[in-house]
C-alpha cells in the first residue's frame, strides 16, 4: 500500500496528529511522522474554557517522529498531512519542510491540512489561487498568502483537502480518502 507522510513537530494538536495517523493506518496506508528531528515529540491538547477569548493548552501525548525533514524524500509518498496545533508556528520557518510541501503541491498530490496546518502552505507559497479552510484566526495567514479562506469543515479544492479544527475530523478525513483513494487504487 502506498505511504503518507505526516509533517509536524512538537506542540502539535495531539488529536489532529494522532486521528489521521491511525484513520490512515486503519485502511492500509504506510505512515511516516516527520518532524525537524527524530525524537521523541510533546503534543497538546488545545480546548475551550469558558470565560478565555481563545484556547488554552494543556500537554497532550508523547510519540516518536519516524524521519527528520532533512531525510524525507518526498517522492516515496503518495500523499501529505499537516496537523495543526503550534507546531506549524516553527516548522514552517524550516526550509527543508517547505521543500517538501512545495513537492506535494506541484506534483499534485494529496494535500490534507487541518487548524493551523494551512498556514505552512501559505509559507511554502503554494496557496496563491486557492482555496482553503483553517482556524478561523488563520484567515489572515491564507489570504495574505493569496488564496481564499472558506469557512468549512471539509474544503476539497483540487487536490487540497482542509478543515478549521479537531471538530471537523468525520468530515475532514472523509473527504481527503476520497481523494487519496482516487490517486492510490
Amino acid at each position: 500500500m502506498a505511504k503518507v507522510l505526516i509533517v509536524t513537530g512538537d506542540a502539535a494538536e495531539d488529536l489532529e496528529v494522532m486521528y489521521p495517523y491511525q484513520r490512515l493506518l486503519e485502511e492500509g496506508y504506510e505512515v511516516d511522522l516527520a518532524a525537524p528531528s527524530v525524537k521523541k515529540l510533546q503534543f497538546v491538547v488545545h480546548d475551550f474554557v469558558d470565560g478565555f477569548d481563545t484556547y488554552t493548552e494543556k500537554p497532550g501525548h508523547t510519540w516518536g517522529s519516524d524521519i527528520a525533514f532533512s531525510d524525507v524524500d518526498p517522492e516515496r509518498y503518495a500523499a501529505l498531512v499537516l496537523p495543526g496545533g503550534r507546531a506549524p508556528e516553527y516548522i514552517r520557518n524550516d526550509r527543508r519542510c517547505l521543500e517538501i510541501v512545495r513537492h506535494f503541491a506541484e506534483s499534485g498530490k494529496p494535500i490534507a491540512a487541518l487548524c493551523h496546518g494551512p498556514i505552512v502552505l501559505a509559507a511554502a507559497g503554494v496557496l496563491k489561487g486557492r482555496e482553503s479552510s483553517a482556524y478561523p484566526a488563520c484567515a489572515p495567514d491564507v489570504e495574505q498568502a493569496g488564496g481564499t479562506w472558506i469557512d468549512s469543515e471539509a474544503h476539497v479544492d483540487q487536490n487540497l483537502v482542509t478543515g478549521r479544527a479537531w471538530p471537523d475530523h468525520p468530515a475532514w478525513m472523509r473527504e481527503f480518502m476520497k481523494v487519496l483513494r482516487a490517486t492510490t487504487g
